[in-house]
C-alpha cells in the first residue's frame, strides 16, 4: 500500500489550519455540536485508536477495540487545550500512523479486527487503514 496519500493530507492540513482563527477553532454551533478543536481532537482519538488496532492486529487475531467518541472528546476536554497542542498531537499521531503502517508486513494486512461495539463484525487490517484515511478525510471537511 502506498501511504504517501496520508503524508500529502497531513502536510496540507497542517498549512491549512494556520488559516483558521483560535474563535473559529473554538466556536461551538451548540452545545451539542463539537467545535473544529474538538473534531480535530475526534480525530486524535481515532488515531491513538487506530494505532492500537494497527499493531494488534499483527499479533492477536479478531480482538475487539471499540471507543465511545463522544465519551473521548468530552473526558479530554479538547475546547480547553491550545489549539497548537491539539495541532501538534493530530500532527505526531499521524506521523506515527505512517510509521507504523509502512511497517507492517503484507502478510499481516489480512488479519482481522473487531471494531463494533455490539454484534461482533471483522475487519482486515488492510480495510481498517484505508477506513482510518477516509474517516479522517470525511472530518478533515467539516474543519
Amino acid at each position: 500500500m502506498d501511504y504517501q496519500i496520508l503524508k500529502n493530507i497531513i502536510n496540507e492540513e497542517l498549512h491549512r489550519f494556520e488559516n483558521i482563527s483560535e474563535e473559529e477553532w473554538s466556536h461551538k454551533i451548540s452545545p451539542e455540536k463539537w467545535s473544529k478543536k474538538e473534531i480535530l481532537g475526534h480525530l486524535c482519538d481515532s488515531a491513538l485508536s487506530n494505532i492500537r488496532r494497527f499493531v494488534i492486529t499483527q499479533y492477536k487475531e479478531k480482538d475487539n477495540i471499540v471507543y465511545d467518541q463522544n465519551f473521548w472528546v468530552k473526558a479530554q476536554n479538547y475546547q480547553n487545550i491550545p489549539t497548537l497542542d491539539i495541532f501538534n498531537l493530530w500532527k505526531f499521531l499521524n506521523f506515527q500512523i505512517v510509521h507504523t503502517v509502512e511497517n507492517i508486513p503484507d502478510e499481516a494486512l489480512q488479519r482481522t479486527c473487531d471494531m463494533t461495539k455490539v454484534e461482533p463484525q471483522v475487519f482486515t487490517l488492510e480495510f481498517i487503514i484505508k477506513d482510518y484515511i477516509d474517516h479522517l478525510q470525511h472530518h478533515l471537511k467539516a474543519i
